[in-house]
């Protein structure tokens, strides 16, 4: 078995492999054409059946996975935060990051990200589009209220005529990216309504269909959480702890997903408006807690509820 470290650009791509023992077979740098990266893995001993390879997860990996895997070559996902070898080394190259990647691969310890299903990975970018869309939406909405501010108006016909202009142009943006918005969310409809996931969760407090659309392709896969706490932590629910010297410290971290803190911060927002029993334990919670605390509890306990949903494929008994 032949072991590939791949350092992926635009332009360019770096391949370096190694046997078993850790000796360089090859080191090349090829264009990123795909006859070229498909002959150099058939040319390798043993052929493309016998070889694993590894990149890094940025933002053009898809097409290579694609291609490779077509060929028969074992494709793993490197995490770009967590291969610490390359993000702190002090010679960084192409050449060194593709060695690098490929040592860490030989010897199983290359840490590994979430590789999307490839019938689901269109989807899920298009309703991440659908977020951008709707973030515009706030930001354009924010910009008129603060030319109104400026002028300490309430009525855009009473600015003046050339703020007016742009206040036009700003409504116009508005209608745009809404009925964009609109648009990708009913095209996702027929997709994924019909799933029996998608429907157990649009039973659960807070969860509406577009949330629910955003778990289901987020999650892709209950099965990979071995626990309930897992999952949770994923959703960037429950603060990081670093404990030293007999001490604990709890402090904020971006590691998880953080579409899936969004959107359960959204569900615990609705629910609590709008289901008196959730609303009766936050508000027993932010008595002795402060509210946004109490808020994220909500969230957590909803992220529970939809684990043991998707795990046992029960719908939610309330």
């Amino acid at each position: 078995m032949l072991h590939s470290g791949l350092d992926l650009h635009k332009r360019t791509l770096a391949i370096s492999t190694v046997d078993p023992d850790g000796r360089v077979v090859r080191d090349v740098q090829l264009p990123t054409k795909r006859d070229a990266i498909t002959a150099y893995f058939a040319a390798l001993p043993g052929g493309p059946a016998a070889q694993r390879a590894v990149v890094e997860s940025t933002s053009n990996w898809y097409w290579l996975r694609d291609l490779l895997a077509a060929q028969g070559v074992d494709v793993r996902l490197a995490h770009s935060k967590h291969v610490k070898a390359i993000s702190y080394a002090k010679v960084k190259t192409d050449a060194v990051d593709a060695a690098t990647l490929a040592q860490l691969l030989r010897g199983d310890l290359v840490p590994e990200a979430r590789m999307v299903s490839p019938e689901w990975r269109e989807a899920r970018d298009l309703l991440r589009v659908r977020l951008q869309l709707v973030r515009q939406q706030v930001r354009v909405k924010n910009t008129i209220t603060g030319l109104l501010a400026q002028y300490n108006l309430t009525a855009p016909s009473a600015l003046p005529e050339l703020v007016q202009l742009r206040v036009r142009l700003l409504h116009a943006q508005l209608t745009l990216v809404g009925e964009q918005a609109k648009a990708l969310a009913a095209q996702l409809n027929p997709v994924l309504i019909p799933t029996a996931d998608v429907q157990r969760l649009l039973w659960i407090p807070g969860i509406g269909r577009v949330i629910a659309f955003t778990i289901w392709l987020e999650v892709d896969g209950i099965q990979r959480f071995p626990s309930a706490r897992d999952f949770v932590s994923y959703c960037r629910l429950v603060p990081g702890a670093g404990n030293s010297g007999g001490k604990t410290r709890h402090k904020r971290t971006k590691d998880g997903n953080r579409y899936l803190k969004l959107v359960f911060s959204h569900a615990a927002v609705r629910a609590i408006q709008y289901f008196p029993e959730i609303r009766a334990f936050y508000q027993r919670l932010a008595r002795r807690k402060p509210p946004v605390v109490a808020r994220a509890v909500v969230a957590k306990e909803l992220a529970r509820i939809v684990y043991y949903v998707l795990t046992k494929q029960e719908a939610f008994n309330g």
